[in-house]
């Protein structure tokens, strides 16, 4: 019998996501606590579950009650953000992010500027997350690598965090941030 807290849950939902019911590696596979621990929820069993990734930095410390109308808003077609179930969606943004050409800054260093894409979708994000915002640069670069379950540059979540500073999207003011959205 699995013996890992993840690992236990992965077994008991027959190693599926608790929102989409698709399949899950143990690589891509998170515990959501159903009532958030900020919110005062417990550690228990029975407020765990397990999910992608991608999906639990988009509930992050949703009030339960934000997290069933994130479900309810599904209208009984559940749509994982990791695109899973959706090969043609998938599909379809590899074809577009393949013919956009790599946007390189101006400095020396030659890094990734952010991809307007990239940036519409951490935007979009932030705003579907409501009170459950990441508070800090390291959560939230946290949560734009989770956006893209096929990975993103360092560099790139860089970019996108410094862009959104200077539209005045994030603010960081004694290591917490804000947001204008």
């Amino acid at each position: 019998m699995p013996t890992k807290r993840l690992e236990r849950l992965m077994f008991v939902q027959g190693g599926n996501c608790f929102f989409c019911k698709s399949s899950l590696v143990k690589a891509d596979a998170s515990i959501e606590h159903l009532f958030a621990t900020a919110n005062g929820g417990g550690n228990n069993e029975e407020n765990c579950v397990v999910c992608c990734k991608s999906l639990n930095a988009i509930l992050g410390s949703m009030s339960l009650k934000e997290k069933v109308q994130v479900v309810l808003n599904q209208k009984g077609n559940f749509k994982c953000p990791r695109g899973v179930g959706a090969a043609q969606d998938a599909a379809d943004a590899a074809i577009v992010k393949a013919k956009l050409p790599p946007i390189v800054s101006s400095n020396e260093s030659a890094s990734k500027s952010a991809r307007p894409d990239n940036l519409a979708l951490v935007v979009a994000n932030l705003k579907l997350r409501g009170n459950a915002r990441p508070r800090t640069i390291r959560t939230l670069t946290t949560s734009i690598a989770t956006i893209f379950p096929n990975g993103i540059a360092g560099d790139e979540i860089a970019a996108i965090i410094q862009k959104l500073q200077s539209t005045g999207t994030v603010t960081l003011n004694e290591g917490k941030l804000s947001y204008v959205l």
